[in-house]
């Protein structure tokens, strides 16, 4: 059942939506596949450090099963995701497994639950060949840890390759893995999506059910991320749903379709600085070449200005998180801080200082302005694009605990607004698809925001696949970082 030997380094950069063609044709079995993409592990991981377990062998006795499928014995039919790898993050709960999150003061934690992004994988054939790294709690831009070390970025290991979500960026950009499990509460899935040339869906909220307490913040979800539109259409049309362990889960499900017209005649906002962000030059290059592509291909760009302040902006995100997700932090340092982090100690004691000085209600009316402002400027508009980040990247291992992100020995950006993402956590009834916008001078990708309407998710991704095509991306350079 093939027409490749498992080393073909070829195999590792395959699409998910093409190797499943391929498996059908039987011109290639989920056996090699997996052996590829486990050999590619062994030879890189060492110096990216993405994977915090391996599930290798287990992996290539399901990819055996998977064959069978393809082949037709017993009687079984290939599922939706049939046979192909896929890299669950780690906070994405695996029952009889670690649940650490990155955090010492977890050590020998076990799931008693698969999460929903888990069983969803499994029940659609995917395999799960790897776990990846994030940064302890998930609460950071960055991926290192205590606890796991430092993830680096297959383009440039200078850099980091973002966070949290950023081993599930590393291994897809590196060929180690063909989709990835990530959960975003403040652009853990578009921060590593940009630094690595991934693609990254942060679904509406409700869109994707979650396990836990933290699946009633409104500022999170968990989705997917691959390396090319098609992927993440198809590995989103398998988390998406309700689950009953997710009352906010949105029932009907919403299947996103896999052909969309061209952008022709569509009206798409361009908005560069989100209101007050500080945006570097290259970014800012990379996001106008994209707008104009899409402008070029009939679509109508018009550029316009937000009324966000970072006043709002921070009076919002200090509110929410000080009375939720910074809430739990701060319950860990009360009981375990010498076990923590260095940035998850300063992470808790800022959210305790906010709680003291932003009351929720307070963040609710900030949120509202910031809602209406993007509602009444996306208002005839059928998108948005705009940066992912506002720098195009910062050092692997640097805590970013300055009040500046220094790069190269400059200065670069304010930590706090390097990261363009949260303010659509904020908005987050408004689907957000990152693609590559391009390549910096610093040695790795850009990342280019397409915001929709609220549960507009088809929207996004006609603009996805538009620029896919206009702007054609490569992971062939990454052989030459990695050898």
């Amino acid at each position: 059942m093939s027409r490749h030997t498992p080393a073909d380094a070829g195999l590792v950069h395959l699409g998910a939506t093409e190797a499943l063609q391929l498996f059908a044709r039987r011109e290639v079995s989920p056996v090699e596949l997996m052996r590829a993409v486990v050999e590619r592990a062994e030879k890189v991981e060492p110096r990216i450090n993405a994977f915090t377990e391996r599930l290798f062998d287990e992996a290539l006795e399901q990819a055996r099963h998977s064959e069978d499928r393809y082949l037709g014995k017993n009687g079984l039919t290939p599922r939706p995701l049939e046979g192909i790898p896929v890299a669950a993050k780690e906070k994405h709960a695996i029952q009889g497994r670690t649940l650490s999150e990155g955090s010492l003061a977890h050590e020998g934690r076990v799931a008693t639950e698969n999460a929903p992004v888990i069983d969803r994988v499994l029940d659609a054939g995917g395999i799960i060949h790897a776990r990846t790294a994030t940064p302890e709690f998930s609460l950071s831009t960055f991926t290192h840890s205590r606890m796991w070390g430092i993830t680096r970025n297959p383009w440039n290991l200078d850099f980091t390759p973002g966070g949290s979500s950023g081993g599930a960026g590393a291994s897809l950009a590196a060929g180690t893995a063909l989709l990835a499990s990530a959960s975003d509460i403040g652009g853990s899935t578009r921060v590593p999506a940009a630094f690595t040339g991934t693609v990254g869906f942060k679904a509406p909220y409700g869109r994707n059910p979650g396990l836990g307490v933290l699946t009633a913040d409104h500022y999170r979800g968990d989705g997917p991320m691959a390396r090319t539109v098609d992927d993440v259409i198809a590995f989103q049309n398998v988390l998406a749903g309700p689950d009953p362990r997710d009352h906010a889960s949105l029932r009907p499900k919403l299947t996103l379709p896999t052909s969309y017209e061209d952008v022709a005649g569509t009206r798409i906002a361009l908005c560069v600085r989100l209101g007050e962000y500080d945006v570097h030059p290259e970014i800012e290059a990379h996001t106008r070449a994209a707008a104009q592509a899409l402008a070029d291909a009939g679509a109508h760009v018009e550029e316009l200005a937000l009324p966000w302040t970072r006043l709002d902006l921070l009076t919002a995100v200090a509110g929410h998180f000080s009375a939720i997700f910074g809430a739990l932090v701060v319950e860990a340092a009360a009981s375990h801080r010498e076990l923590l982090s260095p940035y998850t100690v300063a992470f808790a004691d800022t959210m305790a200082h906010a709680r003291g000085r932003v009351s929720y209600l307070d963040s609710l009316r900030a949120e509202h302005r910031v809602q209406r402002g993007l509602a009444t400027a996306m208002d005839g508009f059928d998108a948005l694009v705009c940066p992912t980040t506002a720098v195009p990247g910062w050092h692997a291992g640097d805590d970013l605990d300055g009040d500046k992100v220094v790069v190269h020995g400059e200065e670069v950006a304010d930590t706090l607004w390097s990261a363009m993402t949260l303010p659509f956590n904020i908005n987050n009834r408004c689907p957000v698809l990152n693609v590559p916008s391009g390549m910096s001078s610093w040695g790795i990708p850009t990342g280019l925001q397409i915001v929709g309407h609220p549960y507009d998710d088809p929207a996004v991704f006609r603009v996805g696949k538009a620029l896919e095509a206009l702007r054609p991306w490569s992971y062939a350079q990454i052989d030459d970082s990695l050898s």
